[in-house]
């Protein structure tokens, strides 16, 4: 697919929740509480100045995100992991891109898009890797990700770079700092409160 610059309009965004957080003792990682809010608040924050529209891909009892008036988005076969999840953001996306996040990101850089949107098909990175989970993906893909799903691969990072995906540097580690365990929990903490200082 040509890397072209895409559309200017601002492309909807999905948060990507399907995750078991087995480290974290299971449930929903984006719903655990982080300062005086839920980590998926602080997604929210960052993320809808940057989109159109939010939707959160996950499976399970959709009730639980009630609270936040989101479209939840169920993977056509749950188990499909996060390719799973961006198939369904593909699907579900009204315009020629889709940004996906992961659930459990709660300090998201404010020109995420602006800087993934320099090109048609973009993951970011930064000097930590690459984060396969952030990226804006082009909706047409949508059929070539079902079929790479029915093929049996579920790798974000390989489907993305086999279909031409570019790789945007983002200089700051802590913007895309995850939620993983307990300790992981209690460094967010820390960097909410030093935001707030």
């Amino acid at each position: 697919m040509e890397n072209r610059k895409p559309n200017p309009a601002p492309p909807d965004a999905v948060i990507l929740a399907g995750g078991t957080a087995r480290r974290m003792g299971g449930g929903d990682k984006c719903l655990l509480p982080l300062g005086q809010q839920r980590v998926i608040d602080h997604i929210l924050r960052r993320l809808r100045p940057q989109v159109a529209r939010v939707a959160v891909s996950a499976n399970d009892e959709p009730s639980r995100f009630d609270f936040y008036g989101l479209p939840v988005l169920a993977d056509d076969v749950p188990g499909d992991g996060p390719l799973g999840g961006v198939v369904s953001a593909m699907a579900w996306a009204d315009g020629r891109h889709v940004l996906t996040v992961p659930g459990d990101c709660p300090f998201l850089p404010v020109d995420l898009v602006e800087k993934l949107a320099q090109h048609d098909f973009a993951l970011a990175a930064s000097p930590s890797g690459l984060h396969p989970t952030i990226g804006l993906w082009p909706t047409a893909l949508v059929d070539e990700a079902r079929n790479a799903l029915r093929q049996g691969q579920r790798r974000l990072r390989a489907f993305a770079i086999s279909h031409g995906a570019k790789i945007v540097d983002f200089p700051d580690d802590d913007a895309f700092f995850n939620v993983n365990t307990p300790e992981d929990l209690a460094r967010a903490e820390r960097l909410v409160s030093q935001m707030s200082q």
